[in-house]
């Protein structure tokens, strides 16, 4: 995986960057939909991270036309569902520390391990009727 670099992009920038006003960006910071950093002098830093979830939200509200109250929820469903694929993928991780566990403390028995016929659970064909 690609590394992200650690640069942080001024407002002006960034607007100029994604055609958008600074105002735009200040009004998607009020809103609680972008959360950029802040420097000693107080300027705003935009991520990278802060730039990918600002591409979400101009496709969502150009594109797509959500409103903002629209973008807010899919940004927190978003952000909740990804919380939610964090803890699945923990959870399976889980289970295959303790089956693997299961499986080096009892090995499974000699009988177990035989060859056993296959029973094809086809169903019989029905005979053919030729028209003729």
């Amino acid at each position: 995986m690609a590394k992200k670099s650690k640069a942080a992009y001024m407002i002006s920038s960034v607007a100029e960057q994604y055609a958008i006003h600074p105002q735009t960006l200040r009004l998607y910071e009020r809103e609680g939909l972008l959360k950029p950093s802040r420097s000693d002098g107080n300027t705003r830093l935009y991520t990278d991270d802060d730039l990918e979830r600002l591409e979400v939200i101009l496709h969502l509200t150009r594109d797509l036309g959500v409103n903002l109250a629209g973008v807010e929820i899919i940004l927190n469903m978003r952000e909740k569902m990804g919380e939610m694929q964090s803890q699945i993928q923990e959870f399976i991780a889980t289970l295959n520390r303790e089956l693997a566990a299961r499986t080096a403390r009892a090995p499974i028995p000699e009988e177990h391990n035989a060859l056993l016929p296959v029973i094809s659970l086809r169903a019989p064909s029905a005979p053919s009727r030729r028209k003729g």
